[in-house]
């Protein structure tokens, strides 16, 4: 596995960050009933919760050699300021099942602990259309479920959302 370097996506990355969410359209089509879209990347840069302010919201790539293997939605202080959710974390399909989506995590979580000190537990949703995929990567992470569950809707898609947490070690000086 080459070594990751994890930035932020930024515009000249738009057609890397389509390729990857066209690369699995499985991935798609199990979160919102409906294969990639064309505009899908833009939509991921520029989609966020309602009241969620614009610069509370990152989307992170993971590089190797300069090429995405791994994109993360990321958002800063929701549901509440000492929490961050993972909105979404896709690795390319070349590179699935070699240890890019653990090593971006990784990654993820030290970016999360060094800018955003505030924040001590990440929270994330699985939807059980993709429950048989992300539930056991996820608990692999350290993710435990917080037996917390929404309806989840997207267009014609109707399932179950379900929560899960991981605390953050404490930081010296906390």
């Amino acid at each position: 596995m080459a070594e990751l370097v994890l930035r932020l996506i930024e515009p000249g990355d738009v057609g890397a960050l389509q390729d990857l969410i066209e690369s699995d359209p499985g991935y798609t089509e199990r979160v919102t009933g409906n294969p990639p879209g064309a505009a899908d990347a833009q939509s991921l840069l520029m989609m966020r919760p309602e009241g969620l302010a614009q610069d509370a919201k990152v989307v992170l790539g993971a590089f190797a050699e300069e090429q995405l293997v791994a994109a993360v939605d990321l958002l800063r202080g929701f549901p509440n300021d000492r929490t961050a959710f993972i909105g979404l974390l896709e690795v390319h399909s070349r590179h699935q099942r070699r240890g890019y989506g653990g090593a971006t995590y990784g990654l993820v979580q030290r970016y999360v602990e060094s800018a955003w000190p505030e924040v001590r537990t990440m929270r994330l949703a699985v939807v059980d259309t993709n429950s048989d995929v992300a539930t056991g990567f996820w608990l692999r992470q350290g993710f435990t479920p917080t037996g917390e569950e929404r309806p989840y809707t997207y267009d014609k898609l109707e399932t179950t959302a379900r929560l899960y947490e991981k605390q953050l070690p404490e930081q010296d000086g906390s």
